[in-house]
């Protein structure tokens, strides 16, 4: 049965303009995003195939084009779509951190950093860099690689704090393991990384480390 024979109710799209997109399943979401399905498959069933194939809605969006492509009815053009929904869901969490606003919420910071490192292959280092009343000037991303004591350099960071006229910062990295557990090396780090900016009266408020769905604040473990 075409979704268009379904009852009002049921269909993803009529079903999110009257409920709201988080009523709808992951299944029901890609399939507004597919539009239509194949001969004798609705979008709906070609977008339950697809998470059973690529094993969740997350894996489905990180796949690089060739995987993407490879099923049948996803081609160029609707990857190319999928890439410009993601940037625009990323640029819109960039917005509650643009420059000159006020950290307000903590959660609108973790969202916006999970969104920039969470699915990142590498670790990358990052200095979100506030005023003396916490607005934002800047997002730095400032080391890549693996990140432990020997390869943050507390004089890059104060330089760049100084530089941009900061009068606190945030820092937080990525564990592209997924699992966001502070390790000896990243409280080492932010020792460092304190006692450093201290000297320059630049305080760390606190740092986050990002993994798959989790952040760690080290300021709510007290580790700050």
């Amino acid at each position: 049965m075409a979704i268009t024979d379904w009852p009002a109710e049921e269909r993803p799209r009529e079903k999110l303009l009257l409920s709201g997109p988080a009523s709808l399943s992951d299944a029901e979401l890609l399939a507004i995003f597919l539009r239509t399905g194949l001969p004798g498959k609705s979008a709906v069933d070609l977008a339950r195939e697809l998470l059973s194939d690529f094993g969740g809605l997350r894996p489905l969006l990180m796949a690089s084009q060739t995987e993407f492509c490879k099923p049948l009815g996803l081609g160029t053009a609707k990857f190319a779509q999928l890439q410009a929904v993601l940037e625009m869901a990323r640029r819109h969490l960039a917005q509650e951190l643009k420059r000159g606003d006020a950290l307000t919420s903590p959660e609108h910071t973790r969202r916006y950093l999970q969104a920039q490192l969470r699915d990142r292959d590498h670790e990358v280092f990052v200095v979100l860099l506030l005023d003396n009343q916490n607005r934002v000037v800047e997002y730095h991303e400032l080391f890549r690689g693996t990140i432990d004591a020997a390869s943050v350099y507390p004089r890059e960071v104060v330089k760049l704090a100084l530089n941009k006229g900061a009068a606190a910062v945030i820092l937080a990295h990525n564990h592209p393991s997924g699992v966001a557990e502070p390790s000896s090396a990243d409280r080492l780090i932010t020792e460092r990384l304190v006692q450093a900016l201290g000297l320059v009266d630049i305080r760390v408020l606190d740092h986050l480390i990002v993994g798959d769905g989790v952040t760690v604040s080290f300021a709510e473990r007290g580790l700050i």
